[in-house]
């Protein structure tokens, strides 16, 4: 299971790196491998002004939909464009070309609430 050091981490499975006021947010390795084959990505907030913990949008496997969630609040500025045509990367490289969101922060101390890599690894 790949958990990397230089990411913070949710109980709910979605991973964080923060470049100044800029969150980029996806999912875990571990969530990923739990929803197997991921067949569409839907963010239809890119623009929208979200709290921590909010619906950002859904991944599709298939076997079942999943809500991802919002692990700071912010501006959702950008959605990986390149999901729409190939979902799988969030399967084949969850921490890298699989991101799902950019996010500008609102409250850029809400990222000392989140997990470290070690406590992640705990809780899976």
């Amino acid at each position: 299971m790949n958990v990397p050091k230089d990411l913070k981490f949710t109980k709910d499975h979605e991973w964080v790196k923060v470049d100044g006021n800029i969150a980029t947010i996806g999912i875990t390795d571990y969530a990923q491998g739990e929803l197997g084959e991921i067949v569409f990505v839907d963010v239809q907030t890119e623009g929208e002004e979200l709290g921590k913990e909010e619906s950002l949008g859904a991944i599709e496997a298939v076997k079942t939909v999943a809500d991802v969630f919002m692990p700071v609040s912010g501006k959702v500025i950008e959605f990986n464009k390149e999901l729409e045509g190939a979902p799988q990367l969030v399967n084949q490289d969850p921490y890298g070309k699989g991101w799902i969101v950019k996010v500008e922060m609102s409250d850029p101390s809400e990222v000392d609430g989140l997990l470290d890599a070690e406590a992640y690894a705990a809780l899976i």
